[in-house]
Parts: C-alpha cells; structure tokens; sequence
C-alpha cells in the first residue's frame, strides 16, 4: 500500500462504500421473472432512468479520458458529450416510441422484428464481444490503473478481479433493478467529488488567466481545423453524431435502461434528463485536465492527469471520496455491460434454442452468463496494455464497429423498401471491412490507411455500407407489409400524439423540452466554439 497517496481514513471510505453498494444493489433486486430481472419489471420513473443512463456513460474510462484528452489536446472532446443531447432528442422522438411499443428485451430482437433472424444474431453477436472487449475490460483496465497506484504491491491481475467481483455481487443475483438503483447512488456521488475536485483545482491555479497563459487559443476551442489530430470539424460534423448514435440508440447496454420505464413519457423525459446532465460535464470532467496544464505541465501520459489531480490537490478523506467516485463509475459501467450482455445471451440465443424455459430457469441462464462474461472480461483486460492508449483503443473499435449497425437502423426506420437482405449483407460486409482495418491498424501502424482519422474512417464505412443496404435491397424482394407498418415512421405517428401533448402543460411536453435542450446545448457550444 502507498500510504503516501491515501490514508487509512481514504480506506475506510472506499470500503465502506464497497459493501454498501453491494447490500444497497441486493436490497433492490427483482428476479421473480425474466421481465423483473432484465428490465427492472419495466416500472422506472424518468429520474431513475435519467441519472442509471448519465451513470452507465460516466465510466472510469471517462473519467480518466476526458481529463487526459483535455490535458494533452484541449477542450474538443468535450464535443462528443453536448452530442449526446442532441443525439437523445433525435433517439426521444424517432425510436423510443418503437422500442416501448414493441416489448422487446434487446435490441437484436428489434432488428429481427424489422429484418430476420440473421440480423438479430450478427447484432447480438456483436453486441457481445462489443461488451467484453470493449465497456467491461476497459472499465476494468482503467479502475486498475488507478488502485495500482495506491497498492502498488499488489499484483493488476488481482486487482482486475477484485473490480470484477465488486461489480458481479449484485449485478449476478440482482438483474437490472440492482444495477439500477445503485447508479442513482453513485450518480450523486460522481458529482459530488468531482465538483470538489474541480473547486479545488481552479483555486490551486489561481485563477482562468493562469490557464489562458499556458493554453494555446485554439485548445479552448469546440470547433478544430480539418487537420486536427483530435476531432477535426469534418469528423464532429459526419463522424461525432454516428458514433453517438450508435451509442445512445442502438447501443443493448445503454438503450436497455430506457426499456425499464413505466411507460413512454418517463422514458422520453429520462432520456432527456440524461441529455441535460451531459451538459455541465464540460466544467467538472473537462476543464479540471486542462486547468491541470499549470499544475502539472510535464506529465508524460496524459492518462494519468485525473489521479494526479486527486492524489496531489486533495486532503485525507477526500481522496476517499473521489476514489470512491472512481469505484462508482467503473461499477456503473461494468454492471449495465455485463446484464445486458447477459440479456442478449439469455434472451437472443438461449431462449430460441431452448423455448420451453420458463421465466425463472431464464433468469438463472442470465445470472450463470454474468459470471462466464465477467471472468472472460477480466482475462482480456490485461491485453489492453498493448495499445498505444486506453482513449485510442476504444475509438478504433467502436469506429469500425458502428457504421453497418446505424446503417440497417436508420434505413430500416425511415426507408420502407428496406428488406432484410439488404440490411444482412450491408451488416456483413461492414464487418469485412471493419475487421480487415483493424488487422492493418495492428499489424501495419505506419500504413497511409492508418492514419486515416476514425472520424473520418467511420463516415466512410457507413456511405459504403448504405450504399450496399439500398443496392441489395432494390434488387431482391419487398419486405412484409407488417414489417413495414408497423417498424417504420409514419407521419400519422406525428399528428396522433399531437392531440394528447396538448392536454399536458408544457414542462411534461417532450417536444418543448427537446427544443429547451437544443437551445441550452447550442448555447454552450456556441460560446466555446
């Protein structure tokens, strides 16, 4: 233990907590069926999903990115969290009504009800390794990173499985009513520290002209030159709201905790709500890193600039306090992967191959799927190592992964000709090429190829896979009519839900509030563009 970094009061702190989010998450479990174990018995209320959303997005992985890019390339990373609004408006209106409507426990299961079989098992197929190489080792990987420095006598390998065990003891028996609730908890607490530490580091500089006096202009700018190593105007224009897509809408474990609301308002207001929580990141996660600049100007990974700040800036107690805010994220981040992923095992492949399960031997399947996920998780984390950055190594994956996949979402939604060999051969041929990529980013770093942008690399990829989705769709069949009306917008959608908003005062109307957002988010960007 380095107990130059923490006290045994910080200890206390951080095991406390520990244990009280375990017997927290167990008290609120819901397993009596599939549907109270997957989706929470479908009764959240808009806060509930509002703050389980903001807290599933805030990881570990976040919190040590944000502040690490914001350190070594300035503020423009801050652009993928005010998309997210604007991302959540688009998702409020267009898709939501479609998920809730129709039932479904994942998103696969969508895909099969607007395409076929074949769709729905490439995207849970997906899905998966998507959860364990991607959420679930990283926030591993980056909780680790963190606890080493504190007990650097003890070996990473131990350490990534005492995380995994933290975040499986009530994700297992608990299902998604666990997950959850614990998520509001350490919502509030994320905050909290964070806030604190962004106080104390403002005043540990002096004061914003100090920042200004070691920060280039343009590091303080939201809109970057098309040259930008970090997120180039054409990237955040055609690359940024993809990627968000495809997170924020497509994504099991992020879209199922708004499958657990009561009904479609609270999950239209919920969604919102998170969209609006994104906003403030800017000051409490972004600007600290670039505040960190006066501080610590020599750093030589970016990486760690976030325990640098905690461990350096902060008294005895309060180091227990953000430390445990780190603990919160990573186990929000980890628990909403490995139920969703044990969701699309249990409900995409295990209920089709075995239909006579009941919903009770459903959720045993899921609880057993939790522990094969989280062990697999563990033993990958430790390849991560081999990146250049943790940032880069999830930008890569998910910038070739996302393309095909918002491709067959958006055309099946809003193109009624759309068929389901259209959007099979689009998902597949996306994978071709994704996967090929990244062999040649791996095996051939220096490569013209390579150094493509992935903001760039990923808008390509979706105008190849469209163009293969509508080529292939224009040559074979038309889709059944039930497919298409009742999984495509209609304008009629629009004009019936017009007459019951009206009877709603205005701060419950979804759509004033979705304008409130834009103007807010835009505000924002407006002033640090």
């Amino acid at each position: 233990m380095n107990k130059e970094l923490v006290g045994y009061l910080d200890l206390v702190i951080m095991l406390v907590y520990l244990v009280g989010m375990i017997l927290y998450g167990l008290y609120h479990s819901k397993r009596e069926n599939s549907e109270d174990y997957f989706l929470a018995g479908r009764s959240m209320t808009w806060p509930i999903v509002g703050i389980s959303l903001f807290a599933a997005n805030i990881s570990s992985t976040t919190l040590i990115g944000l502040a690490g890019d914001a350190y070594s390339t300035g503020i423009s990373v801050y652009n993928y969290e005010w998309m997210a609004a604007v991302i959540l408006v688009f998702f409020s209106i267009f898709f939501l009504p479609f998920y809730l409507r129709s039932g479904v426990f994942t998103m696969p299961e969508f895909l099969e009800r607007r395409y076929d079989r074949r769709s729905r098992y490439y995207f849970s197929f997906i899905t998966l390794i998507g959860n364990i190489m991607i959420e679930t080792a990283a926030g591993l990987y980056a909780g680790s990173l963190i606890l080493k420095l504190v007990f650097p006598d003890i070996s990473m390998t131990l350490i990534i499985m005492i995380l995994a065990f933290a975040a499986a003891a009530y994700t297992i028996p608990g299902g998604l009513s666990s997950v959850v609730h614990t998520e509001v908890v350490q919502a509030i607490l994320l905050f909290a520290g964070s806030l604190i530490l962004t106080w104390v580091t403002f005043r540990e500089v002096g004061g914003w002209e100090n920042v200004l006096a070691v920060t280039p202009p343009d590091m303080l700018s939201l809109i970057r030159p098309i040259d930008d190593p970090s997120v180039p105007w054409t990237g955040l224009i055609f690359g940024v709201p993809l990627l968000g897509f495809y997170f924020w809408a497509n994504n099991q474990f992020m879209v199922q905790r708004v499958l657990t609301a009561k009904d479609l308002n609270h999950g239209r207001w919920g969604a919102l709500f998170a969209g609006l929580l994104k906003l403030p990141v800017l000051f409490f996660m972004v600007l600290p890193g670039t505040m960190a600049r006066v501080l610590f100007p020599e750093l030589d990974n970016p990486d760690t600039v976030f325990p640098h700040l905690v461990f350096n800036l902060l008294p005895v107690g309060l180091i227990g306090l953000l430390m445990a805010g780190l603990l919160a994220a990573m186990s929000s981040s980890i628990s909403a992967t490995l139920n969703s992923a044990s969701t699309l095992i249990t409900m995409d492949f295990v209920k089709n191959l075995k239909p006579g399960l009941d919903s009770k031997q459903l959720v045993r399947v899921g609880q057993v799927a939790t522990v094969i996920l989280v062990l697999l998780a563990a033993a990958w984390t430790p390849q991560i190592e081999k990146f250049e950055s943790l940032f880069k190594y999830l930008q890569m994956v998910v910038g070739l992964i996302a393309p095909p996949v918002v491709v067959v979402f958006i055309f099946g939604m809003f193109w009624k000709r759309g068929n389901a060999d259209g959007a099979f051969y689009s998902l597949m041929s996306g994978f071709i090429i994704a996967a090929s990529l990244l062999v040649v980013k791996v095996a051939l770093p220096e490569a013209g190829i390579s150094q493509w942008h992935f903001l760039h690399t990923a808008p390509l990829l979706f105008v190849f896979c469209a163009i293969i989705y509508v080529a292939v769709s224009l040559n074979t069949a038309w889709p059944p009519e039930k497919k298409i009306a009742e999984y495509t917008w209609k304008n009629s959608i629009y004009t019936d839900e017009t007459a019951s908003l009206q009877a709603l005062p205005w701060y419950k109307n979804y759509r004033v509030l979705s304008v409130f957002l834009l103007i807010l988010t835009f505000t924002i960007v407006w002033i640090f563009r």
